[in-house]
């Protein structure tokens, strides 16, 4: 599904832009689905954080002996 959205720009920049060979409707486009991803991912990641800061610290040497164990499996 998509929507129609619509925005306003002086003459000038439109025609040095066209002039240039810029497709102005695919990069609105596309700066706005990056945007749209930036903002996708910082929410995910403050969702992460907070659910990270209810996690209790490992305890100490915890590291050292899942890697230990991993290696000896093999």
């Amino acid at each position: 599904m998509s929507t129609v959205i619509s925005i306003r720009i002086r003459s000038e920049v439109k025609e040095l832009l066209e002039e240039a060979g810029i497709n102005i409707n695919y990069e609105v486009k596309k700066f706005l689905e990056d945007l749209a991803w930036k903002v996708r991912v910082k929410k995910n990641l403050l969702m992460i954080d907070e659910f990270l800061k209810n996690m209790p610290p490992a305890h100490r040497g915890f590291a050292v002996k899942s890697v230990r164990e991993d290696r000896e499996r093999r």
